[in-house]
This record gives C-alpha cells, structure tokens and sequence, in this order.
C-alpha cells in the first residue's frame, strides 16, 4: 500500500522584507485572529479579519487555507484596494491566495474611510442567529445598549460583487458595527483593538440575547430614556477609546499561551 503524501506549511519570515510599521500591523493582525480562534469566534478558514498598512493604500488579510489558530504575522498577504497582491511569504508545499468574498467587503471599508485600521466579520452562531430574527439586537442587557443603533445590511447572496460595496457602506454608515442580516456580524475600528472590542461585546450581547428569548418568558423592558442615556455612555466623544486598556493585556494572553502569533 502506498503511503499517502501529506503537505507541509513552512511560513518564511517577512519580517526583513517589510517595514517596521507594516511588520507591527501584522503582529497585531496575526494576533486578532488567535483572539477570534480562542474565543471561539472563528469558522475554520472562512470570514476575515483585515488590517490596514499604515500609510499605504493595501491592507493585511489571512491566506485562505489556513486556520485561524495557526495564523502568524508572517503568513498574512499584502493586497491593494483592487485585490491584487502585493506581498506574501512562501507557504513551502501551499500557494495560497485570498477569498474573493473577504476582498470584496474589506476593501470597500478600507478604501471608503481611511480612519478605519481593523474590519472583522465572522459567521458565530450567535451572530447568524441574531441576524436571521426579524427584530435583530434587542437592548436588553447594558452590554447590548451599547449597540442599541446598529447598523443592518439586507442579505444579497455571497458577497462577489462590487455593486454591493456600496450599498454596505451606506447602510454602515458612522458605526463601527453592524448586523449582515441572515449572514454574521462585522465591526470595525480605528485600532485592531477597537474592532476587536466592539467583536467582543457584540457576540456576548447576541449570546445573552439568545439565552434569554430561549427561556420563553417575557423580557423585562427598559425604559427609553435610560437605553438613551446609556447608548450615550457608549459613545467614544465621553469615553477612552476602546481597546486601549485592553489589548496589551490580551497580547500578554497570547505570549503565555502560543507566542507563535508574533513570528
């Protein structure tokens, strides 16, 4: 019997070929999808997390045929706003590219607000639940109000064509999340950080949301003016902005678990 071949992934390091802000950009990339990965917000190869090449018009984006857990700095590729490719390592036995679908919504944020650093969409079942209800996210919880004017974004098919870029960016808006109806979530930010942050919170208040209608009994309202009043606290002009805190104690997380994500 013939042994069967099995590939090998050897990631070359990209780390002299690029500068030190781009190199920094891929840390921090590399570092959002071990996030997402532990956090248990990934769905294998599918969805994208992208990040911004500081002072260039390209962005950072996963190859697609590795896992979010596996995910260096290294092993990300360099596109443009048009989809073509700049930069990527050698994979050894892989020649790997990227999703065309990922392209088509990442860089209409990216090339649409130059402000914006980090965009992350995902397919959690929280997230597709909540998206497939007709009244989408209820303020219910304090960590829902935050998201008490999100945005929607009707569903078209799989994200292949560029007609719909504009009309994401329309029903995006100002926000930094938003609800891709019977799809997934998508938030973005000013730092890899920030995207993460809204992520974060967007999952858990979709989770709790769905624990509570699952209890079938009546939800306890809140009061308008106190949802007002708290979306209010939420806004980033009466607040630091987010992730600040967080994000180098969450990097701290990684180095202890698999330091790997920097390489």
């Amino acid at each position: 019997m013939l042994e069967k071949s099995r590939k090998t992934l050897r990631i070359s390091s990209m780390q002299d070929k690029v500068s030190p802000a781009e190199w920094q950009a891929r840390i921090d990339c590399a570092a959002c999808y071990r996030l997402v990965a532990h956090y248990g917000m990934a769905d294998m190869m599918a969805n994208h997390i992208s990040v911004r090449v500081p002072g260039e018009e390209s962005f950072l984006i996963n190859p697609y045929g590795m896992m979010y857990e596996e995910m260096t700095a290294s092993a990300l590729i360099k596109v443009d706003i048009e989809g073509n490719i700049l930069g990527k390592p050698d994979y050894g036995d892989f020649d790997f590219g990227i999703n065309r679908a990922g392209y088509v919504i990442h860089s209409a944020v990216h090339h649409a607000k130059p402000e914006i650093e980090c965009v992350i969409h995902t397919h959690t079942w929280p997230g597709m639940a909540i998206s497939s209800l007709e009244c989408g996210l209820l303020p219910m919880t304090q960590t829902a109000m935050r998201f008490t004017r999100i945005s929607y974004h009707e569903y078209e098919g799989v994200v292949l064509n560029t007609d719909e870029q504009a009309r994401l960016l329309a029903n995006l808006g100002d926000n930094n999340a938003m609800i891709l109806r019977n799809h997934g979530l998508l938030t973005v930010g000013r730092t890899v950080g920030e995207a993460f942050n809204a992520l974060h919170r967007l999952e858990l208040s979709c989770k709790a949301q769905i624990a509570a209608m699952s209890c079938n009994t009546p939800l306890h309202p809140v009061p308008q003016k106190v949802l007002d009043e708290t979306f209010q606290n939420y806004q980033p002009n009466v607040r630091r902005p987010y992730g600040v805190m967080e994000w180098p104690a969450l990097l701290r997380m990684l180095d202890r678990l698999d330091p790997t994500y920097a390489e």
